[in-house]
């Protein structure tokens, strides 16, 4: 299957797993079953999944051919290609291409001197008024390649400038930016460009990332801290005449095989290998040759042979839009486009169905909680109000006596609920103390200082790792919070199932290791780009400071944003079964002591209130079955092949 088709079946699998959920949701509403948090939950899930996206990112020095690769995979259909590719640098900065359909068809570019503020990427696509925006004409190809050739652009400025934007002139073995005759620098003029174009593959949530080469990646943090991180594949591009070079190295080691070589989803291809077809040699010869090369850059970047593709993304290209059967086959790109889809759809499907699998089978468990605490007071009644046929006055005067006994001891018993509630709220309380944005606030502020005031290395080294120590331990200290709050609640929701025949099962767990996880690798990059021997040495300590704010703090706010959005939705699904059960419990009490008052009261005969209750059990009973019908629906989506084979033998 293509690369195409594949993502056409995970969009149809996608688009029907949103469908099961937005029709589960419609139908607990039009039962009075949901509740405001129930509600907000399946709204954040449905609002995840419509916002889905496939992220893949193309890696590479300039020259290796990315853009002709990316115009060969996705826009060859197109006749012509679609991103600048010729001789030379050609993306001159990071490029993302999209779908977004509140916008018209268009280019935004960033320009080059926003970097000198203190601000990401991410943070100035808040402020559209930054950007350049420049109109797409999807109907007429030539003013559209003209249109896209922006992202190739430069600019020239004054030396001290360009190393104040991040480009270091004269520097390094890639000596990339150098004094013109002039005494300019020619540097890019965009910082960041996104193109929201209406390609099939775009408008299904592909996202692709064109980066531009070492110098670029090494100026834009926010590349190598979240976007490359982030992507849920990165090509990187090497070029078979020169294969590993010392640069391509460099990129690799520093942005792309940490974390293991054999992380999903990260693949190598060796571009170019049309230049090693020669007409004097035999195929076997030439194909030998290729795999030679092919098998040395596994060497060198640690890989197996089987995860370093060798193409010909410009013949590719040509055999696509000529329909030329043959060369595309001898240009390889097949076999490339059937890795991709087959590593990059599975393990983006496998991320959707796990968070998925784990709100909805929480969100469909306490509905199907509900209806049979419903079911079983309602029993009761039954039970109580059946037993009641044929018996005197004075036996009704008993029963209702029982009745009101057994609500005013539940209701005793709430006492114990809400001292739960005083010592959840303390435990919340501790545990946003040590998790929450003020204390991330003051850690900042306070290692700001130090390190301002910072005369020797050491003390600015000790002021960026004492930080993360820090930050790691409010993470620890959380987890003991949460741990604690787990196993009282464990207990509780364990006493009131036994007491009272509350429905309750196990409460959700919840974990911040992806959070450790985070600092670990942001610490890493820090070490490696910033509180290294070398970079103290050599590097302005102010600078140094300003970068450690600019890009690494600001990575850490954001990690520690997520993991307090989390902890709160955990917290309200964690306490949401219990107040559910008890006031769904309280009103079957009520209902029954009402309904045998009726009874003595003569307001409403017997037979006929039994009647009202086994109507009411039937609708109940359609209810159970019509939720799990809706729940199973949403389960068999969620359920891999494997799974599905397994239980068919």
């Amino acid at each position: 299957m293509t690369l195409a088709n594949q993502f056409a079946a995970y969009t149809e699998w996608r688009t029907s797993l949103f469908s099961s959920i937005g029709q589960f949701k419609g139908w607990l509403a039009e039962n009075e079953l949901s509740d405001a948090q129930i509600d907000l939950r399946l709204t954040q899930l449905l609002e995840r999944l419509r916002e889905d996206r496939l992220n893949v990112a193309f890696v590479a020095e300039f020259s290796r051919g990315k853009s002709e690769l990316i115009n060969a995979i996705f826009f060859a259909e197109y006749g012509s290609r679609m991103l600048p590719s010729s001789a030379g640098r050609t993306t001159m900065c990071p490029t993302e291409l999209l779908f977004d359909g509140n916008k018209l068809p268009c280019i935004e570019l960033l320009p080059i001197q926003t970097r000198s503020s203190n601000s990401g990427v991410t943070e100035y696509k808040r402020f559209p008024e930054e950007w350049k925006v420049i109109t797409l004409d999807i109907d007429e190809p030539d003013a559209m390649k003209d249109a896209l050739s922006h992202v190739s652009e430069t600019t020239r400025v004054l030396p001290e400038q360009a190393g104040k934007l991040g480009f270091e002139v004269g520097k390094g073995e890639v000596d990339l930016y150098r004094v013109g005759d002039d005494g300019m620098v020619e540097i890019p003029r965009w910082r960041h460009a996104v193109i929201n174009f209406p390609h099939p593959l775009l408008k299904q949530g592909l996202v692709i990332l064109d980066t531009p080469g070492l110098n670029a990646i090494g100026a834009e943090p926010e590349l190598t801290l979240s976007l490359l991180p982030n992507a849920h594949a990165v090509l990187f591009i090497l070029a078979a005449d020169t294969g590993v070079t010392q640069s391509d190295l460099t990129i690799w080691k520093d942005h792309i095989g940490t974390g293991g070589a054999t992380k999903r989803g990260r693949m190598v291809v060796m571009n170019k290998i049309d230049g090693q077809w020669d007409e004097l040699k035999t195929q076997e010869e030439v194909d030998a040759e290729i795999q030679r090369q092919a098998d040395s850059c596994a060497e060198i970047l640690n890989l197996l042979p089987s995860q370093v593709f060798p193409v010909s993304a410009q013949k590719g290209l040509v055999a696509k839009i000529n329909d030329d059967a043959e060369l595309l086959a001898k240009s390889r790109l097949p076999q490339l486009e059937a890795a991709l889809s087959d590593e990059l759809i599975p393990a983006k499907q496998d991320i959707v169905r796990e968070n998925t699998e784990s709100e909805f089978g929480d969100v469909s468990q306490r509905m199907r909680g509900l209806l049979e605490s419903r079911l079983v007071g309602l029993r009761e009644q039954l039970t109580e109000l059946t037993e009641l046929r044929g018996k005197n006055k004075g036996v009704v005067e008993y029963m209702m006596g029982k009745v009101r006994a057994e609500k005013e001891e539940f209701e005793s018993g709430l006492q114990r609920y809400y001292a739960v509630r005083s010592v959840f709220s303390t435990l919340t309380n501790n545990l946003f103390g040590h998790l929450g944005l003020d204390s991330l606030g003051a850690r900042t502020s306070t290692t700001r200082e130090a390190m301002l005031e910072a005369t020797f290395s050491k003390t600015l080294s000790d002021a960026m790792t004492t930080f993360f120590g820090k930050s790691r331990e409010s993470l620890s200290k959380s987890s003991g919070e949460i741990s604690e709050i787990l196993a009282m609640m464990d207990a509780v929701y364990k006493k009131f199932s036994v007491e009272h025949g509350l429905k309750l099962g196990s409460p959700t767990t919840f974990s911040l290791l992806r959070y450790e996880k985070e600092l670990d690798r942001l610490e890493a990059w820090c070490d490696t780009h910033l509180n290294s021997m070398l970079s103290l040495m050599t590097t302005d300590k102010k600078h140094i400071t300003q970068k450690f704010f600019e890009e690494v703090a600001v990575q850490v706010r954001r990690a520690f944003v997520k993991a307090n959005k989390d902890a709160e939705s955990w917290l309200r699904a964690i306490m949401a079964p219990m107040e559910t059960q008890v006031r769904e419990h309280q009103i079957q009490l009520k209902r029954r002591l009402e309904s045998i008052k009726r009874i003595h009261q003569a307001t409403d005969t017997l037979e006929d209130r039994i009647a009202e209750l086994d109507s009411v059990e039937k609708g109940l009973l359609a209810q159970i079955v019509a939720l799990e019908g809706m729940a199973a629906n949403v389960r068999n989506l969620l359920m891999t092949d494997e799974t599905r084979l397994l239980q068919a033998a």
